[in-house]
């Protein structure tokens, strides 16, 4: 190489030398020990490795080192010298990102969660499954540890706002799940424009780059259109808004037809009182109830259940992509389907006045509501009424409009069903819904609630019926003999920590509960439920109630289900919108042919990504509420409602507005008249100098200061704050 060649090289390179900030240069140092947990360094290997070439970033490195040593992240082995401290051994588990970027590791190899700063999350992101290596314990404090392995990545996938400058562009995240804007090449942008709300896949991380490098996969529109927002939605939590064209055609490919061979196969009820009870939007019509009076006087309920699996096969396409979506998806705006719309809304739905094949359960039972007989088995229906849930409630109200007579007997026997399981120990959790009034663009208009009526319970009774015998018709056998595998939605007791912390929450406001045993937590737990009812603690109570239980999931585990206070439940009445209620069907009708049990592992793993899909579905559903509310939010900008306290924080409490239930934040940096401290032991913010207490359930009168739809988040202020909006 000439002289000149060399100096023009030099030159480069010294160009190239990177430039740090202490911030970004003390987690790449940590990085570096974590990748060499063995090695002694000093800053001169450090510099080297970081292609640093100037004395002042070298000096910085020395700082660097030395505040890694009092963090106790480092030792310094000899003068100059510094070696990663010294490690416990290490867990596998998965990221729990916090809203400040920090994370916890939930393992099931240690009981407490591990604490990983966001220094040492070495790029790792919220839901990811990561090998964390564990600092040497201190007394009395929290666990924690470094990833130094990224095991599996949860997303690679994520929406955000497109920010595109001359040479380059980046795509912002909005989700806490994607703490780093992601780096896009100009020739990647896939036609999406500066300030589009688009889908980027991180196609590389280098190893020196703070920033990943992606690829826009799916421009989805500008921010604030109501199609865009409800699609981004969708694709934060993975779920899909279409159809691949392939499952449309094959749906379309489906005959519709009965043939008189299938119809010879199956009970006929088609000459028996029949009829579905739904909301008055609804297209999908899973379920239909028939009644009729036997020889003895006692009733035979059939509760007929849409005999998906007949038409979805095992092994086809529709049924590959039924499992991936494991369930429908209902927005503020829409439902987003498991099963494409000729079998969800034509085909399979139990539509009056058409023949429809059906897998049943069929009770025999008395004035008292006692079960006498039951038969399951597949069947043909053509119901004969159509109900909305307003129309029967009319019915059971009025005692007065189509098959008034029969409507009642179901009202009848479904409250004394009902009534007999809260006396055996279920518990009676009834929520509101929070539904939106529409413009025609998805804009909200009105907010209201929805609370469950008797035409609902009605339905509801006689579908726990009906999953509930199908689980034990399985799962209860004769001593000295195993059960088969088979689907139950199961749901624990609750966790003792969590209920012990809602008692100490409920003993503010003078209740109680009794946590001896599981009947006892029940039975108070009601009680409980029916004294806040009215109260302006009510939400708030069932809220944290909710959140002291276990979560319901699927399993080929029967532990039964405490929150019912069932042994035996499965689902099998929405084959529609719910794969496991499709498994279900499977299982029974291979059984009932005598065949042998099915593979555990492999349908536990089924259960398990159910069980994941129902989550995602769920968190999709209330990102979609939290937009719309912060959306008809955007129009009582300076107005005063009043709330209650509802959640309490460090950096502020939130507030839950009584007319609407909108959920908003009032920052502690609001709170100008003294110097608030949260006290995390009694659920409230503490003034230093005049020991003014905001607390978890105080009403309080606060005026709209914000509304942000890209974080879905309100900003409040007290209403008598003498700050300005």
């Amino acid at each position: 190489m000439s002289k000149k060649n060399k100096k023009e090289h030099k030159k480069d390179h010294q160009k190239e030398s990177p430039k740090y900030n202490r911030q970004n240069l003390a987690k790449l140092i940590d990085g570096i020990f974590a990748q060499n947990p063995t090695k002694t360094l000093n800053y001169k290997q450090i510099a080297s490795e970081l292609g640093i070439k100037d004395m002042g970033t070298k000096q910085l490195v020395v700082v660097i080192l030395s505040d890694l040593v009092d963090l106790d992240v480092l030792s310094e082995i000899s003068t100059g010298k510094y070696k990663l401290k010294s490690k416990i051994g290490n867990i596998t588990g998965k990221v729990d990102m916090t809203a400040r970027g920090s994370a916890f590791i939930v393992s099931d190899e240690i009981e407490e969660d591990v604490f990983v700063s966001q220094a040492n999350l070495n790029r790792s992101l919220h839901g990811d499954i990561v090998k964390v290596a564990l600092y040497a314990r201190k007394k009395s404090k929290q666990p924690e540890g470094e990833v130094v392995e990224i095991v599996k990545r949860k997303k690679t996938t994520f929406v955000g706002i497109v920010d595109v400058s001359k040479n380059y562009a980046f795509l912002v995240s909005s989700g806490r799940q994607m703490p780093y804007d992601i780096f896009i090449p100009l020739a990647k942008l896939n036609g999406a424009q500066n300030g589009d709300k688009a889908i980027a896949q991180i196609i590389e991380w280098p190893k020196k780059s703070k920033n990943p490098v992606g690829q826009i996969t799916t421009v989805l529109g500008k921010p604030g259109d109501n199609n865009t927002e409800m699609h981004a939605i969708l694709a934060e939590f993975d779920l899909p808004h279409i159809f691949p064209e392939t499952v449309n055609e094959a749906a379309e490919e489906i005959s519709d037809g009965i043939t008189k061979e299938e119809v010879a196969l199956r009970r006929d009820f088609r000459n028996a009182t029949t009829f579905t009870i739904d909301p008055h939007d609804a297209k999908d019509f899973d379920d239909a109830l028939s009644i009729s009076t036997l020889e003895n006087g006692n009733w035979e309920i059939g509760v007929h259940i849409a005999d998906v699996t007949h038409y979805v096969r095992k092994g086809s396409i529709i049924e590959q992509e039924a499992f991936d979506r494991a369930t429908s998806v209902y927005l503020v705006d829409r439902v987003v389907p498991m099963l494409p719309e000729r079998l969800s809304n034509g085909i399979c739905s139990l539509r009056p006045n058409e023949d429809k094949l059906t897998f049943s359960a069929v009770f025999e039972i008395d004035d008292k509501a006692d079960v006498i007989n039951t038969w399951i088995g597949k069947t043909i229906i053509n119901s004969n009424r159509r109900f909305s849930y307003e129309e029967a409630q009319d019915i059971i109200e009025t005692g007065e409009g189509d098959f008034n007579e029969d409507v009642l007997t179901l009202d009848k026997l479904a409250k004394l069903l009902r009534k007999r399981r809260f006396k055996k120990g279920a518990i009676n959790f009834e929520r509101s819904e929070v539904k939106f009034e529409l413009d025609e663009t998805g804009k909200p208009t009105h907010v209201y609630f929805k609370d469950s009526k008797d035409s609902n319970k009605l339905i509801e009774e006689f579908m726990l019926l009906a999953n509930r015998r199908v689980a034990e018709v399985v799962g209860r056998v004769a001593k000295g003999k195993s059960a088969k595998t088979f689907i139950y939605r199961t749901h624990d007791q609750p966790n003792p920590e969590k209920l012990n912390t809602f008692n100490q929450f409920i003993q503010k406001f003078g209740y109680s509960l009794k946590t001896t045993n599981p009947g006892a937590i029940s039975s108070s737990l009601n009680a409980l439920l029916h004294d806040v009812k009215g109260e302006n603690i009510q939400n708030l109570v069932e809220t944290l109630a909710i959140r002291s239980m276990s979560k319901a999931e699927y399993s080929t585990v029967n532990i039964g289900h405490y929150g019912l206070h069932f042994d035996h439940y499965s689902h099998f009445t929405s084959p529609i919108r719910r794969y496991p209620d499709m498994m279900a069907h499977r299982l029974l009708e291979k059984y009932f042919s005598g065949a042998k049990s099915v593979n555990k592992d492999k349908y536990e793993e089924y259960c398990r990504h159910c069980s994941e899909m129902e989550q995602k579905a769920a968190q999709a559903e209330r990102a979609s509420i939290k937009y719309k509310q912060v959306e008809f939010m955007q129009e009582h900008l300076g107005q005063e409602f009043v709330g209650t306290i509802s959640g309490v924080t460090e950096w502020g409490f939130y507030v839950e507005l009584e007319e609407n239930k909108c959920e908003g934040m009032v920052s502690i940096r609001e709170l100008e008249d003294d110097f608030y401290e949260f006290d995390e032991d009694n659920y409230c913010i503490v003034g230093r100098n005049h020991r003014k207490i905001y607390q978890l359930g105080d009403k309080v009168d606060v005026l709209v200061a914000k509304a942000n739809l890209v974080a879905k988040q309100l900003d409040f202020v007290l209403a008598d704050s003498e700050k300005k909006i």
